[in-house]
């Protein structure tokens, strides 16, 4: 087999020796990413239908001591490195396979098939053995395509931002285009971009200008396509001018955090979840926005976190399901914080020191990972379920989730905060980081209280501050995620290859709270309203954020310490995980009293009510 590969490698080079295609072809280059395990990949380009090794083979690339059988031996590509392959002339119309291999069985070549130039295909291996088809055909002239939308399906009523992303599939470049969004079939906004380029085969996030309003909550259809490119209203493919998208409206979270500082109130601690539901040593809480709730365990180094995913939590039909990723150990190891992503994912922070577990530098950040139960914890290519991973942030105690695949972490290794940006996933199992970004800022004088106990934050997304506990320094600080420029490298890392990894300089941040806490872990923020939990006694404090300093409003003592998590839930109830007691408590107050900016905000204000029957 070697011998006939080594062949007809040989023939495809010579492809380019005899310079411009003949009519009837066209030149056809690949450009090949690896991952950390370059010397794993095999590849060969052949007709479609033919088989790996057979006489029709037109090219073959990586190590070919893997082969069509994928066994495990040295040599080939380099680790996370770029190879072009090629050209070659292939002929028009004619359909072609990738046939890629891994010794591993995980995948981690990416590639790219330049037909005339034009980067027209782009394919990832995720497994062992795969086979990839494209046609040879060169790109119309003008083809633009609405690739994406990008507003979540389940939102908020009030202002909706309408956003998506169009991809240029012509040979020309966008430089004009009209966008326009439709609800339910009705026209609500069209605008014109101009002043733009987009060339070939990239694409251009944008939001449009005109919010939408929704008048009541409930399910409606977002459609989202584009017109008049560079002024024509002719497009080569009308077909993919349109897309749409089913939106969920629901109610926004009330603050009614005077109902738990009120006089003559009196509360009902009701257990959710706890041991016997295998909450196991909870370090924090989030809610899905579809209402499930989402408890993330601590574990072990060695067995890695876990997580129980509680639907109609507090009601009777609740249901709980714990689950744990084959590779927690690594991408799960001692979880401190989980955030709940706006669409289909979610990302876990570990305070682990080194997710290798090999007594080497630390190599470990946050995970980002589906919330599809049949895709998380479910086996895939080789390195778990986890959707991507960025390894800057040992010991880290606690995410907050910002938009699209952007979290915030407290590192306490490095004692600062950082902006993860995992861009676009690698898709479950995979190991490809080279897109991710972050941004480190410094400065502010961290230090956590142990690795322990967390340090959460919260993103304000309305006011655009980033809320955090700094425990060892028993205070309460807020950055201005709006402020600041990008500086120079960091004096820590980076340990893989990365798009973006720089420090923020000249960023304003606050002190919040500097009194009154002894072992803060948990935080959340509505409206103008902050609650924070004392791991030390088990108290949940209410904080006035509308002028700086905070000033605290109210303190619930529930006698019982090792409070970690805390979320202002749905009706705008408080909710907490305890990991010394291993449960979730809701609290639940004899009477409802809404703050005074919620009550303004309101048609109909009403202030106090019974509480409604459980």
């Amino acid at each position: 087999m070697k011998s006939l590969l080594l062949t007809a490698g040989l023939f495809a080079l010579s492809f380019a020796t005899f310079g411009q295609c003949e009519e009837g072809e066209t030149s056809v280059l690949f450009e090949i990413t690896t991952d950390n395990w370059g010397y794993e990949i095999y590849w060969e380009l052949t007709p479609a239908g033919e088989a790996c090794g057979g006489s029709e083979t037109v090219a073959w690339g990586g190590n070919y001591s893997v082969g069509c059988n994928g066994s495990n031996a040295g040599g080939g590509y380099g680790n996370n490195t770029t190879i072009n392959e090629g050209p070659w002339c292939l002929t028009n119309g004619e359909t072609y396979t990738i046939l890629s291999r891994d010794s591993y069985g995980d995948g981690g070549a990416g590639f790219t098939v330049n037909i005339a130039s034009f980067p027209m295909f782009e394919f990832q291996a995720t497994s062992s053995s795969e086979t990839f088809f494209f046609e040879v055909n060169t790109p119309p002239e003008v083809d633009g395509e609405l690739h994406e939308i990008h507003t979540p399906s389940t939102v908020y009523i009030g202002a909706i931002a309408i956003s998506g992303e169009v991809k240029n599939l012509g040979s020309t470049t966008i430089q004009s285009m009209n966008v326009n969004y439709s609800i339910d079939g009705e026209t609500m906004g069209s605008t014109t971009l101009s002043g733009l380029n987009i060339a070939p085969f990239t694409s251009h996030e944008y939001s449009h200008p005109a919010n939408w309003y929704p008048s009541s909550v409930g399910d409606y259809e977002l459609a989202l396509w584009v017109t008049n490119i560079n002024e024509s209203w002719f497009d080569s493919v009308p077909s993919n001018d349109m897309a749409s998208k089913a939106i969920s409206v629901i109610q926004t979270i009330p603050d009614i955090t005077p109902s738990y500082y009120s006089n003559g109130n009196t509360f009902s601690y009701d257990v959710i979840v706890n041991s016997s539901d295998q909450v196991m040593k909870p370090m924090d809480i989030d809610f899905q926005l579809n209402g499930d709730l989402w408890v993330i365990n601590l574990g072990t180094e060695n067995s890695g976190g876990s997580t129980v995913r509680v639907g109609n939590p507090g009601t009777e039909n609740q249901t709980d399901l714990w689950q744990q990723d084959a590779s927690a150990a690594h991408f799960m190891s001692l979880p401190s914080g989980i955030a709940m992503g706006n669409e289909d994912s979610f990302a876990t922070c570990p305070s682990v020191y080194d997710a290798n577990h090999d007594g080497g530098e630390p190599f470990t950040g946050p995970s980002l990972w589906s919330n599809d139960p049949d895709v998380y914890a479910q086996p895939s290519g080789g390195n778990g379920s986890h959707l991507d991973m960025l390894h800057e942030s040992p010991l880290s105690l606690g995410i907050a989730f910002e938009s699209g695949n952007s979290y915030w972490v407290y590192d306490s290794f490095n004692n600062d905060i950082a902006n993860y940006n995992f861009s676009n996933d690698h898709g479950p199992g995979n190991s490809d980081h080279g897109d991710g970004e972050i941004l480190r800022y410094q400065g502010m004088g961290l230090d956590e209280i142990n690795t322990n106990i967390a340090c959460h934050l919260e993103f304000d997304s309305e006011r655009r501050w980033l809320y955090f506990v700094d425990g060892g320094n028993q205070r309460i600080l807020r950055l201005d995620v709006t402020t600041g420029s990008i500086g120079g490298n960091p004096n820590w890392g980076p340990h893989e290859g990365l798009a973006l990894y720089k420090k923020v300089v000249g960023f304003t941040w606050e002190e919040v709270v500097v009194s009154g806490l002894v072992e803060p872990a948990g935080i959340d923020v509505v409206g103008s309203s902050m609650v924070v939990t004392d791991h030390s006694n088990g108290d949940v404090i209410f904080y006035d954020i509308s002028s700086m300093p905070a000033v605290e409003v109210g303190r619930l003592e529930t006698g019982e310490p090792g409070i970690m998590g805390v979320v202002m839930g749905p009706q705008g109830r408080i909710w907490y995980c305890n990991k010394d007691l291993n449960k979730v408590v809701r609290v639940e107050p004899s009477n409802v009293v809404m703050a005074v900016d919620a009550i303004q905000g309101e048609v109909e204000p009403l202030v106090v009510y019974p509480n409604p029957a459980r």
